[in-house]
């Protein structure tokens, strides 16, 4: 059904893009929009990876610079039967991670410096596999198109009404309403398919570590880190926010309508049952038990790791 709702969803932003070229440059305009439209998504799915990576100042890690991280994402690569990421590290407080790349074959997941303080061994495969899922679900390339497009939308308002010609440009209250109403209903259908996307790789993420108890907890840690920890790379750069696991800005009273996340509580609600459907409490097992046990896991007790 989300994969459905977020067809309809991508449909919905493709037809504002093309509704808003009309209205402001008629027939002509709507083909100029949506030949915008085709550009700026080429661009972004050749390099959304790399934009996404420099504007928070990632750099890549391996199995010499971080043996135990990169372990974990190869041993979660292989049980998800997808192709190795690459992984990069963010020199940052807040605790969060995220996935990006145009497909799982030119992919790669990034943590906050902060998460792997945060988070004990088992949770933090909890977080991995859910980036992974988002990469196995094509995910990022999905959310890469619609933050494109609300971002191209506000930039095509903007040139129209200042370029357009006047035989062709809306009345000025049409302009107005232009400029308020479609980057809003944008942002909407951006954040809402942002929404549908993370259930998704929650349920996915869990099935693939093994265990949604460990997924669960680290959502809770994380929202926690976030609630206390800002992020001012994300805070200046807030396109980026719906690719984290939990979103990095600090919301104000508009949250529950323009998060770009589901409520954390009813992801982690969700993840418990999964587990109950499983079979699975919380001293249930995962990847971890039904391979070699890393001396870095913490035991059953899940302590936090030696990240640093």
């Amino acid at each position: 059904m989300n994969y459905v709702r977020t067809g309809m969803l991508m449909a919905g932003l493709t037809a504002l893009f093309g509704a808003v070229g009309y209205l402001l440059g008629g027939g002509g305009g709507m083909l100029m929009a949506l030949g915008f439209a085709a550009v700026t998504n080429l661009f972004s799915y050749w390099n959304s990876d790399r934009l996404a990576l420099a504007a928070h100042n990632a750099h890549e890690v391996d199995a010499a610079t971080a043996p135990e991280l990169y372990g974990m994402v190869r041993d979660l690569a292989a049980r998800a039967n997808m192709p190795m990421p690459r992984i990069y590290l963010i020199e940052e407080d807040q605790p969060n991670a995220f996935a990006t790349g145009r497909n799982p074959q030119n992919a790669a997941v990034a943590a906050t410096t902060g998460i792997l303080r945060t988070l004990s061994y088992e949770e933090l495969a909890g977080v991995m596999a859910h980036e992974l899922a988002h990469i196995k679900n094509h995910d990022t390339l999905t959310m890469t198109i619609t933050a494109t497009m609300a971002g191209a939308i506000s930039s095509l308002v903007t040139f129209g009404m200042m370029f357009g010609s006047r035989e062709n440009r809306p009345n000025l209250i049409v302009q107005i309403l232009l400029s308020i109403l479609a980057p809003m209903a944008a942002m909407i259908i951006q954040m809402a398919i942002s929404r549908s996307r993370e259930y998704e790789a929650d349920k996915l993420g869990a099935e693939i570590c093994g265990n949604p108890v460990w997924l669960a907890d680290a959502l809770a840690k994380i929202a926690g880190g976030v609630a206390h920890t800002p992020n001012e790379t994300a805070e200046a750069k807030p396109a980026t926010a719906h690719m984290f696991i939990i979103n990095p800005l600090t919301a104000g009273g508009m949250d529950s309508l323009f998060s770009t996340h589901p409520d954390t509580g009813n992801r982690i609600a969700a993840l418990m049952e999964q587990a109950r459907a499983m079979g699975i409490g919380r001293s249930g097992g995962g990847f971890m038990s039904q391979a070699t046990q890393s001396p870095w896991s913490g035991g059953a007790g899940r302590q936090p790791g030696p990240w640093g």
